[in-house]
Formats: C-alpha cells, sequence, structure tokens
C-alpha cells in the first residue's frame, strides 16, 4: 500500500485526501498555516457526515481517524511513497514546490500533480528525477466523481504508471490513461467544448441561461451517466450523425473568448465564491443546487456500488 500525502487543502486537496480516509487508508495533508487545516477539517467532516447520512460510511469517525494534518511541509511528505499536489494552477508555484519536494523525498516517491490541464511534462521540466512524475487528474467534487485522468509525462516510468493505477483502484476511483499529452486532457476538452457553445449561444440571444442549461440537464445529461458520445452516437446511428454533422459542424462556435464570461470575470462575478456570475447566489437557491448535486452523485456512486458499470 502506497504511504499518501495531499499537498494543497483547498477545494481539491481537502476532498481527494477525503477519498483516500474513505477507503480506509491513512493520509497526511499539508496545508500552510492552522486556519487553512481548520477550514479544511472542517470541510471533510461536513462531507463525511452526509456520506453517513446517506448510509455510505458507518460514521464520521471512522473516515477523519485515517487523516493527519500538518503544517510542516518535511513532516507530511517524508514518509510519503506518492504525492498528490494539488495547489493553485500556476507552473512557476508548482516548480517551486516541487524543487523543495525533492529535498525531502526518497528517489522512488512518486510526485502526481492534480492538475486540470497542464502537461505533466512541463510539470517536470525542472526535476532530477522527470520519471517519477504524473498528472492524476481528480473531478470535483474529488470523493464524489469516480474518475481519475491518469496523463504520464514523455519521460514518466511504466512502474510509475502502475503503482498509481493500482493505487487508484484501492481507492474505488474509474481511472483511465492519456495517452498522449494534450491541454485539459479529455475530460476538460469535451467540457469546455459544451461549454463554449453554450456561451455561444447565451451570446446569440438564442435562449435565455436558464433554458440552455435544462437543454441539457433535461436530454444529454440524462443519457450521458450510461452513454458517452461516441457510444451514443453508434446507438443512434452513425448515418444519422453523420447527416446531421455535415450541416451543424460549420455552424458551431469557434469563438477563441467567450465575451459574457470575460465581463463578469472582469467585473468580479467569477460565480459561486463571489455569488453572483452567469446565476445569483443566494439561498436557498446556492444550497438547493449545491445539495441536489451532492444527492445525484451520491446516487450514482450507489448504482456504482451495485455492479452497475457506468
Amino acid at each position: 500500500m502506497e504511504n499518501i500525502a495531499v499537498v494543497g487543502t483547498g477545494t481539491m486537496g481537502h476532498s481527494i485526501a477525503l477519498c483516500v480516509a474513505w477507503a480506509g487508508q491513512p493520509v497526511i495533508l499539508y496545508g500552510l498555516s492552522d486556519d487553512e487545516l481548520r477550514i479544511a477539517k472542517s470541510g471533510i467532516e461536513e462531507k463525511a457526515q452526509l456520506l453517513v447520512e446517506e448510509g455510505l460510511a458507518t460514521s464520521v469517525s471512522a473516515i477523519t481517524a485515517h487523516i493527519s494534518y500538518t503544517y510542516h511541509l518535511k513532516e507530511a511528505v517524508e514518509a510519503a511513497t506518492l504525492i498528490v499536489e494539488a495547489i493553485p494552477e500556476t507552473l512557476t508555484l508548482k516548480h517551486e514546490l516541487y524543487a523543495e519536494l525533492e529535498t525531502m523525498i526518497a528517489a522512488d516517491t512518486i510526485i502526481a500533480s492534480n492538475t486540470s490541464g497542464l502537461k505533466p511534462t512541463d510539470l517536470a521540466i525542472n526535476s532530477q528525477r522527470p520519471e517519477r512524475f504524473i498528472v492524476t487528474h481528480f473531478w470535483n467534487p474529488a470523493h464524489l466523481i469516480p474518475l481519475v485522468e491518469i496523463v504520464p509525462g514523455a519521460q514518466t516510468s511504466l512502474d510509475v504508471i502502475e503503482r498509481v493505477q493500482t493505487w487508484l483502484a484501492t481507492i474505488q476511483k474509474k481511472a483511465i490513461v492519456v495517452k498522449r499529452e494534450v491541454p485539459g486532457f479529455i475530460g476538460n476538452r469535451l467540457q469546455f467544448a459544451l461549454l463554449r457553445e453554450a456561451q455561444a449561444l447565451f451570446e446569440a440571444g438564442v435562449a435565455t441561461k436558464e433554458d440552455i442549461d435544462a437543454a441539457v440537464t433535461y436530454s444529454i445529461g440524462r443519457r450521458l451517466p450510461v452513454t458517452g458520445p461516441l457510444l451514443s452516437a453508434d446507438l443512434g446511428g452513425l448515418d444519422v450523425y453523420e447527416s446531421i454533422s455535415s450541416y451543424l459542424y460549420p455552424d458551431l462556435s469557434t469563438m477563441t473568448e467567450s465575451a459574457s464570461m470575460k465581463q463578469r470575470q472582469a467585473a468580479g462575478h467569477i460565480g459561486l465564491r463571489s455569488k453572483e456570475g452567469y446565476y445569483t447566489f443566494q439561498e436557498p437557491f446556492t444550497s438547493e443546487v449545491l445539495r441536489a448535486r451532492e444527492k445525484t452523485l451520491i446516487h450514482f456512486l450507489k448504482l456504482d456500488q451495485g455492479g452497475i458499470n457506468q
């Protein structure tokens, strides 16, 4: 069994630590301060409580007993065999962390970045041992979404890939291997292709934001948990899809930036964290949306545990 350390306590970091602990494995979570660790601990306990309420765990303490917390980096990583890095998406910051880590860890300790799209070869460019670098891209919320994208770099060793695959299987994740480095990997490329078209439709005044979202949640969103885009095309008939694509592909958006998103970001309206984005986040709307998302994801986790392959 790997000894796991998670570096970073934010949205993804503390949720990844929860994944590991929920699987009954010890994990140490590193944050920059007592305040960061306190917030992370609170978030973990809140999420664990919902798992208990849904019958997916026996008690909060049965999960949290496996988690240790520290704001001393060396203490967090010196005994680790696999480190999950979950700090902000800034290449310079990551390079600085990796340089520090390499003075503290064993030669065969894996450094796995949770980056959403940075290439592992770029992450490892200054490393003394680039063969141990890999991307393990968990999806938000990490404890409820099974997918993890494994992305090897140009020099990542086969042993590292296999060890990561084995570890992810032990924490009950659905791992896929991205065979060629591309920005955004697989999931985000698909997600942002859909987002770009949604933004283009919104900016062109084709429909309201609510109706654009409803067009997904009440149609393809119902199918996608069972059939992805390629299998959906097979089931619908490639002759039908080819006919539609012949006139639709040329008309799809190819914009390189979204005016509606750029304007909102410039105004500080970045979504949930600022309480304003495309939507306005006030109660009870905010709680209802977050609770509904968690409940739906838990529903599918229960199906997974019942042996249904998604």
